[in-house]
């Protein structure tokens, strides 16, 4: 299966330098930001910058297997779903169905965003269009089921449950909609 282009302005060559740049900038404001804390803790107190380092391995202790096995499930799912049928389905083309269709997997997959964002990178490398893509995400981080069902019933009660979930429900199409004519608007803008 021949590797898609992500949905951006421009010509791939110049897509594929433009998606390394941004991601090496990342790279560079965190690191960067890291640095900063670093002094700013070294100047507060000569131990709380190792006191930092090992409360960042204790939670990379905590969260490296969800993240591998995260990582490893959007990889499955991009070699194992055809980008024929997802162009389909999820594509430029696909319009409204794809922006409903993007909502509905949303709102049903499991997992955290160890899960959600390396499917959302595959998808977007695949050919799905902005549009499906925003309305997935949007579905999964403002409606998990298992989040309503363990968390905000049994903390928060029915009432405020319902009162949140149901205008939520109506968000991820309308983003998926408006989302799509922004980046098309910001891509024609940037290329």
């Amino acid at each position: 299966m021949s590797e898609a282009q992500p949905h951006t302005a421009g010509s791939p060559g110049k897509d594929q330098e433009k998606g390394k740049k941004r991601m090496n900038a990342g790279i560079l404001i965190l690191g960067g930001l890291t640095l900063a804390l670093a002094i700013i803790a070294f100047i507060k107190s000569p131990d709380l910058p190792l006191k930092g380092l090992q409360s960042g391995f204790s939670l990379l202790q905590q969260v490296w297997l969800p993240l591998l096995l995260g990582f490893c499930f959007a990889g499955f799912f991009n070699v194992l779903l055809p980008r024929e049928v997802l162009v389909k389905w999820m594509g430029e083309q696909s319009g409204t169905k794809g922006i409903l269709l993007g909502w509905l997997i949303g709102l049903v997959m499991p997992g955290g965003p160890y899960v959600v964002f390396p499917i959302a990178a595959s998808l977007i490398k695949q050919g799905v269009a902005v549009g499906p893509l925003l309305a997935f995400i949007t579905a999964k981080t403002l409606l998990s089921p298992t989040r309503l069902l363990i968390w905000e019933i049994p903390f928060l009660g029915w009432p405020f449950t319902a009162a949140r979930f149901l205008p939520s429900i109506l968000f991820p199409p309308i983003i998926g909609i408006i989302g799509q004519r922004l980046f098309n608007i910001f891509s024609r803008w940037a290329g």
